[in-house]
């Protein structure tokens, strides 16, 4: 792995040059989304397997958000203060241990999959995120490199549910959960000498105390309302994903092997969609156009999950199911781009909070989908993730300019 030092004040480095020095970032991030890719492609097998319903087994995904908010809003401060190489080797540890546990059976088995994923998830993407970031000081290449790791994340969700299908004809989706168990724990290793290699430009600043990182943060222009744009964001998506296989299963009839295909789609253009943001967010100079796709894509999502719902032809579905994706996709770079520009003082805890913020907005928006759902189907369903999809909206609306004055001081 190359030790150059990275000056941000030089032109942005090449893509290929910051994926050479954050690799082991992006491989673990590919790796920690295929749990819940597993649990959404396979969900209907999964409840037959447990003997319970799709929406229950569906909700359980929610669980992810009760583990992953408590850690991850208790741990925020400690990523700036622990080598964030370290913390996310010990989240793909956990993330290991809980995949073997969803192989046992019963419904028990797969809340506590679940639920200790979503705690390996809530430490994983943040520290992930903060390793590549800070490998590039500040500036244009810094945010890049921190979107890529979510871009990598997506990636999984492009070839990942296919490449579970397929293994899964010879040793079943209970397989793919030892496989991911190996991988995890065979990547752990690179992930502490990763976080050992650091190329930060200059002396690292003393990280603040515990206390002191919330308040540095709170007096941050728009993070908060950055924060509620992930978490109304999350909660609108990944309701929508977690009931996404029922919804093509029950309106085209579509089998677990051809929603594989309407997964990679969704991924796909999610992946598409976070990698051309990604790029066309982090570039030289300063402007006002995260906050502008942000809401623009917002607008964009709401009119996708209408046709997704109440489409009554299959292409049409899939078309809304593209943008919606990549609609979302945007929003979500547009989160990191600004939180890593704003916060670059206390970007740990930013992040660490952004990703305890999604992971509440995943348990309630499962929760509530599958509530609304169970109770009157799939348009009360789609009233719900609407309903998070205008806070988000709304949230954007109130991010304010950039300020500036360094990040961590008052407005």
């Amino acid at each position: 792995m190359s030790n150059t030092r990275v000056n941000p004040s030089l032109a942005l480095p090449s893509e290929r040059r910051i994926v050479a020095a954050v690799w082991p970032a992006l491989l673990a991030s590919a790796l920690g989304l295929l749990p819940f890719t597993l649990l959404s492609t396979f969900l209907i097998p999964i409840a037959q397997w447990t003997g319970a319903g799709v929406a229950e087994i569906g909700s359980l995904r929610g669980l992810a958000g009760i583990g992953a908010v408590i850690v991850g809003v208790v741990l925020a401060p400690l990523i700036g203060r622990i080598l964030p190489g370290r913390v996310a080797a010990a989240a793909l540890v956990l993330m290991g241990l809980a995949a073997i546990i969803g192989t046992f059976s019963g419904t028990w088995a797969l809340a506590i999959f679940c639920l200790a994923t979503g705690m390996s998830n809530a430490l994983l993407y943040p520290a992930l995120s903060t390793a590549a970031a800070d490998r590039f000081g500040e500036g244009p290449a810094a945010g890049r490199a921190a979107t890529l790791v979510m871009t990598a994340q997506t990636l999984a969700s492009t070839a990942g549910a296919p490449l579970l299908v397929l293994p899964a004809m010879w040793w079943s989706w209970q397989g793919n959960l030892i496989a991911i168990a190996i991988a995890a724990f065979a990547l752990a290793p690179a992930l502490l000498r990763f976080g050992r290699q650091s190329t930060q430009l200059g002396s690292p600043k003393p990280p603040l105390k515990y206390v002191a990182a919330f308040k540095a943060l709170s007096r941050i222009r728009g993070a908060r309302a950055l924060l509620l744009v992930s978490f109304g964001r999350a909660g609108a998506f990944m309701g929508h994903l977690a009931f996404l296989a029922p919804l093509y299963a029950e309106k085209f009839h579509l089998s677990t092997g051809w929603f594989a295909f309407v997964w990679s789609l969704s991924g796909g253009s999610f992946f598409l969609g976070h990698l051309l943001a990604g790029r066309m967010l982090n570039t030289e100079g300063t402007s006002p156009r995260p906050r502008m796709w942000m809401v623009a894509c917002l607008g964009t999502s709401l009119g996708a999950l209408l046709c997704v719902y109440f489409s009554p032809v299959l292409p049409l579905a899939l078309a809304g199911t593209a943008v919606l994706s990549a609609s979302h996709a945007v929003v979500a770079a547009a989160v990191t781009t600004l939180l890593v520009q704003r916060c670059s003082d206390v970007r740990g805890t930013a992040l660490s909070l952004n990703a305890a913020g999604m992971s509440l907005g995943l348990f309630l928006g499962t929760a509530a989908c599958g509530a609304a759902l169970a109770a009157a189907g799939y348009p009360a369903a789609c009233a719900v993730l609407v309903g998070f999809t205008v806070l988000a909206l709304i949230a954007a609306l109130n991010i304010g300019s950039s300020p500036s004055e360094p990040a961590g001081q008052t407005s």
